[in-house]
């Protein structure tokens, strides 16, 4: 039977525990312990109902043979701030992953190899509008359409994030040092004079450093941006109820699949705006273990 922790007080009590339980195996894995031993029989996840979650617990689990594992759900900050004290000290864990992020930048980190390919390929983050946006504004939605970048551009803006600035300021650092590409988007869409758009967005890093970085592009021509931080099913829903005007943080096809079932026809899918993301189980390199199917030994 599938062990699950719910809850960002469970995912906080982990990051503590990780930290006081190294003992005298730090890294690698034990002669006479078990991989799964090793990682106290725990996948560190993130946001309840996220993409990743349910693939993991509804298809990875029962897949690989998992069901006495548990898998611990909290938030993005909850599993990075775990593998960040777990990693300080070469201990054991194991947390849900993807990239771009900017763990992979700050720690060395490897996927594990996910040989029945239940995690999929490589997903899309899609752009997503209201209905009727672009008869109510169409300069924003020409922007918002032509937004487009790569994994190196995000994670660039993540980093700077990380680094301490706060992600307006790090937004706006890199459109100065990006004017190229930003023209990009800006190309044949005419000023305004600030009318309003409200874009919605999850507190994961990418969606945040994305979401900042739309928001530097259309206040360059005059809108009045407001930046709204919500959970992802409420995101989608706001979209679907025009509360929303816009979100660039869909991750399609996997992630974000079943929000998207539930709420087409109610919004406009603009497209890919980034390609080349990969979603999986993530372990520090000091780790002897490189498939998820040497977790049940």
């Amino acid at each position: 039977m599938l062990k699950k922790l719910v809850g960002i007080t469970s995912a906080v009590a982990l990051t503590l525990g990780l930290a006081a339980c190294g003992g005298e195996e730090t890294s690698g894995t034990s002669e006479t312990s078990s991989v799964g031993e090793q990682f106290d029989h725990t996948i560190v996840g993130i946001d309840p109902g996220a993409g990743i979650m349910n693939l993991t617990i509804n298809e990875v689990v029962p897949e690989y043979g998992l069901e006495d594992w548990n898998i611990v759900e909290g938030s993005g900050a909850a599993m990075t701030a775990a593998l960040k004290r777990a990693y300080d000290n070469e201990e054991p864990i194991i947390v849900t992953g993807w990239s771009p992020h900017w763990k992979f930048a700050a720690f060395d980190l490897k996927y594990l190899d996910d040989p029945k390919g239940v995690y999929g390929g490589a997903e899309d983050v899609h752009t997503i509008a209201r209905q009727g946006l672009q008869e109510d504004h169409p300069e924003g939605y020409q922007l918002l359409d032509q937004f487009n970048w790569g994994p190196e551009h995000l994670e660039t803006v993540m980093n700077l994030i990380q680094e301490g600035q706060n992600p307006s300021d790090a937004a706006a650092q890199w459109a100065s040092e990006n004017e190229e590409l930003v023209s990009t988007w800006t190309e044949g869409v005419n000023e305004v004079d600030g009318e309003e758009l409200t874009l919605l967005y999850v507190a994961w890093d990418d969606v945040i450093a994305s979401s900042h970085v739309v928001e530097y592009a259309l206040e360059s021509i005059g809108f009045d941006v407001d930046l709204v931080q919500v959970d992802a099913g409420p995101m989608w829903a706001g979209i679907a109820s025009g509360s929303g005007d816009a979100m660039v943080g869909a991750w399609l096809p996997t992630t974000h699949a079943d929000y998207y079932a539930e709420y087409e026809g109610q919004f406009e899918d603009l497209g890919s705006n980034l390609t080349g993301t990969k979603l999986g189980l993530v372990v520090p390199a000091y780790m002897d273990v490189e498939s998820i199917e040497d977790l049940v030994e």
